[in-house]
């Protein structure tokens, strides 16, 4: 059985004593019921790992680092998956997901048609809820890095933002297919995908999306439900492109 992995947002050591921090503790003491002795792997983010061995000081935990580990569980390249807001707590596996399958970025849209529609303190604590699901997610699956989750915005907002390679947008009446586009842009390192939410994007989002030299491309002969797409179309991609 592999060793439990943690997320641990202080900087880390080769072969030095560490003070857990105060949840990661109770996590590990309290809910895992983990003892001193045992074996557990901690990462910051910042890329590797570092098996560590757990001590115990009353309520406190602590942790003796091992050797840095470079091992690295990321896609050769990043992928965005931008998300129009879909209904309910279907975010909350659209996120878990896209870390499982390797995405670099999830960043929502409140859409014209999103049912979905989040401000002030609710809004954050939901990004907040959305950040630990991924970071939760990390742990389970072997990444070393955390995928970064956005603050919903309106597709306008974030098309004014500066673009990180292709962006495609799915649609089922669109002129060309995936795997067509990815072949017009050899060599790609990154790339977007957008996903409209339940009711699709609006035909406004649609234009704004065109104007900004967004591509619109098509999946397959079959509708996809909003939180099946966008991760259909990271595994597509990233068969596609051999990362």
């Amino acid at each position: 059985m592999s060793a439990p992995r943690f997320f641990c947002d202080i900087p880390l050591s080769a072969g030095t004593r560490i003070a857990l921090p105060e949840a990661l503790a109770h996590h590990a003491l309290r809910v895992l019921r983990l003892k001193a002795g045992e074996t557990v792997v901690l990462f910051n983010g910042q890329g590797g790992e570092y098996p560590a061995v757990l001590d115990v000081e009353g309520k406190a935990g602590f942790a003796q680092l091992g050797d840095f580990t470079a091992r690295e569980a990321e896609l050769g390249g990043r992928i965005t998956l931008v998300q129009g807001l879909p209904s309910g707590d279907k975010m909350d596996w659209v996120v878990e997901k896209a870390v499982e399958l390797g995405a670099a970025r999830v960043s929502p849209i409140a859409a014209q048609r999103s049912v979905l529609q989040l401000s002030g303190p609710r809004l954050d604590k939901r990004v907040a809820h959305w950040q630990r699901i991924a970071q939760s997610a990390a742990e389970q699956c072997g990444r070393n890095r955390l995928m970064a989750v956005d603050a919903p915005q309106s597709l306008a907002d974030w098309l004014a933002l500066p673009a990180e390679g292709p962006r495609l947008l799915c649609h089922p009446e669109a002129a060309d297919d995936l795997a067509g586009a990815l072949r017009a842009t050899p060599g790609v390192q990154a790339l977007t995908l957008l996903v409209g939410p339940e009711g699709g994007w609006s035909d406004k989002e649609l234009e704004l999306a065109r104007q900004a030299g967004v591509q619109a491309v098509r999946f397959g002969p079959r509708v996809l439900r909003t939180e099946t797409a966008g991760l259909a179309l990271i595994s597509a991609v990233s068969a596609l492109l051999g990362w």
